[in-house]
């Protein structure tokens, strides 16, 4: 099982060739292809290679599937004894990546 320690937007994700990924907004349009080279960890054929602090020379090449926003998110904040509250929402800008195939160097 070959796969990945990918970092981007300050989030680490495991991925595998044929993932769905949905990671913070990136600046492409639908169908472009992307290339993520903050590789932390890399496994092929059972051998696993860790970066200091990234592996060099590889990288995760995918393709942006769709640009979308996430689940709404509900804030609810309460004020004790007054009985004050605020309910506010939020859903977070995504893009979904399809994950193509992973590089080594």
């Amino acid at each position: 099982m070959d796969y990945a320690i990918v970092e981007t937007g300050g989030k680490q994700y495991r991925v595998s060739p044929g993932d769905l990924l949905d990671v913070d907004r990136l600046p492409l349009e639908t169908g472009d292809r992307v290339e993520l080279t903050q590789v932390l960890l890399l496994s092929q054929e059972g051998k696993i290679t860790v970066g200091t602090p990234t592996v060099q020379g590889a990288r995760v090449i995918g393709e942006v599937a769709e640009q979308r926003r996430g689940d709404k998110i509900v804030v609810f904040r309460y004020k004790n004894k007054t009985r004050q509250g605020t309910k506010t929402g939020h859903r977070q800008y995504l893009s979904r990546l399809q994950i193509k195939e992973i590089v080594a160097g």
